[in-house]
């Protein structure tokens, strides 16, 4: 019996400008898994910075933004918590449809609207990961993600009657949105890598001084620690320069390699590029979402296998007979995309080059739609920080107000080896950057935290003794020194605060640098 010839991966412009379907729905279901759980874990700061109750009500946000700004932000409507519980459930809800690929192409401009929408809410909070889903959820509204492996597909082949096992295609679809998307992890990566080969101080070259950048950057966690015994300074040293041409060669070999039809090569760098956000998530705090998402916009680059090429020959000779078994759906049509994937990218091109101070502002919704720069981890780090809140309360015991701890603690947080953390991670790690607030907006601020500690020790239902008086908050700072050191901890007073005064009867807040803390 003569062997059939076994099919190879052509490659050519469609393999470099395109995504094959399995690729796309593997997009879809990552970026499904990662939204839903970011913003299950969102639940966690409604009170806090989205209610009028929290650190940044309505009533300051509203007169500060534009009518445009104000009508997208639905989260501004209202500053109620059950209003914002059920704007947040309904995105949950939303992000587990685009999950397992339900309506998935309305699914996709509802969540990338209110993603959008919750993301200017609180600007303060708009961190890369925001940016992120923000790019990745405006692609995915025209690409066909739904395709396969979805409850689209099932109902639209229940739908026809259609019977037997699932059609073996994987057929690779060019559009300008799988253009558009290629192009854009393309400029992440080159932005990030030439930052960091651009860095003045050279952290990210062999000849960095005094430390490279992950000596500075591989001490934060437990397998960090271990990684710097494992890979000991010298190591981190040599290794520290080849992240960067990883960031910056990674997708331009991808996309050769999609070209010339290499699986090898596409697939070996997909596996690099990964392993490095997964180093990342090991090794640096707070960064697992982020590097997962990261990984994830990877999945379009994902190149058909050895049987998806054998089926798609098999329906090829197939359709020489009847006509075609299923409909492929490209997604949006291209005149649509165009018209709104290309003013996105110029109106990037003229936000980041061209854009006056104005635009820049807050007040506008420009700096959150349009940003579009990723140049993040760009030196090595001079010095680590934490914080801590010493409060006095009314029973004239001292707690750590910012760690929730009847003891304060001066020393650097952390077991073992030296290492850094923080008592309260994610989304709060913005609250000590915005010191600088004053009026309303610093008393809204800093007063969050004389209630949230009442609430939570009961101060309301009796116990008077533990209400909290006022408090100070430290910055502190350790420079990172060779082999795994520290140098001696300086703190920096960054508010004074009274819980017991009225706001305009407070004495101005002040910010101290290198002094011994006030008496509480």
């Amino acid at each position: 019996m003569k062997k059939e010839p076994e099919a190879t991966w052509k490659g050519g412009w469609r393999a470099l400008l395109g995504c094959n379907e399995k690729a796309l729905a593997i997009f879809r279901i990552t970026l499904g898994v990662l939204l839903t759980t970011e913003l299950i874990l969102r639940y966690r700061f409604l009170h806090v910075f989205y209610t009028d109750e929290g650190t940044f009500p309505t009533r300051l946000l509203l007169p500060q933004i534009d009518t445009l700004y104000r009508t997208i932000c639905i989260h501004a409507y209202s500053g109620s918590m059950i209003y914002q519980q059920v704007l947040l459930t309904v995105q949950v809800v939303l992000a587990f449809c685009l999950l397992v690929g339900y309506k998935t192409r309305i699914v996709s401009v509802v969540t990338w609207f209110m993603y959008l929408s919750l993301t200017l809410r609180n600007t303060w909070l708009n961190f890369i990961l925001d940016r992120y889903f923000h790019y990745l959820l405006f692609y995915s509204m025209f690409l066909p993600t739904s395709n396969i492996w979805s409850l689209d597909q099932k109902l639209a082949r229940t739908g026809t009657g259609h019977k037997g096992g699932a059609t073996r295609t994987n057929e690779t679809i060019v559009s300008l949105a799988t253009i558009a998307l290629k192009c854009q992890v393309l400029w992440i990566y080159l932005d990030a890598g030439l930052g960091k080969y651009n860095d003045p101080l050279g952290g990210w070259s062999l000849a960095a001084d005094p430390l490279p950048a992950l000596d500075s950057y591989a001490r934060h966690t437990v397998c960090a620690r271990y990684l710097y015994a494992l890979m000991t300074p010298v190591g981190l040293r040599y290794m520290t320069p080849t992240v960067v041409y990883a960031e910056i060669l990674a997708c331009p070999i991808i996309l050769l390699g999609s070209y010339f039809g290499s699986r090898k090569v596409v697939w070996s760098s997909i596996v690099l590029i990964c392993s490095l956000h997964f180093g990342i998530a090991l090794t640096v705090r707070n960064t697992f979402l982020l590097s997962s998402v990261a990984c994830a916009a990877w999945c379009v680059f994902i190149p058909p296998s050895q049987e998806d090429l054998g089926g798609s020959q098999l329906q090829s000779q197939s359709q020489s007979h009847s006509r075609g078994t299923r409909k492929v759906n490209k997604g949006v049509s291209s005149k649509i995309a165009a018209l709104i994937v290309i003013p996105m990218a110029l109106g990037s091109f003229w936000f980041e080059t061209m854009s006056g101070e104005c635009n820049q502002s807050m007040k506008h919704i420009w700096s959150t739609l349009l940003h579009n720069r990723w140049n993040v981890f760009i030196g090595a780090e001079e010095y680590v920080t934490w914080e801590i809140a010493p409060g006095r309360l009314a029973d004239d015991s001292i707690v750590d107000v910012w760690g929730r701890k009847d003891y304060v603690d001066w020393d650097m947080p952390g077991t073992g080896a030296p290492c850094t953390s923080t008592a309260r991670p994610g989304r709060w790690r913005s609250f000590p950057y915005l010191a600088e607030l004053e009026g309303e907006e610093g008393e809204a601020l800093w007063s969050y935290l004389c209630r949230q500690w009442d609430d939570e020790n009961g101060v309301n239902q009796g116990n008077e003794g533990r209400k909290l008086l006022r408090f100070n908050f430290f910055m502190l700072q350790a420079d990172v020194l060779p082999n795994m050191g520290f140098s001696a901890t300086r703190k920096r007073l960054i508010h004074t605060h009274d819980c017991t005064k009225v706001f305009g009867q407070a004495e101005p807040a002040a910010t101290i640098s290198g002094v011994s803390q006030p008496e509480l």
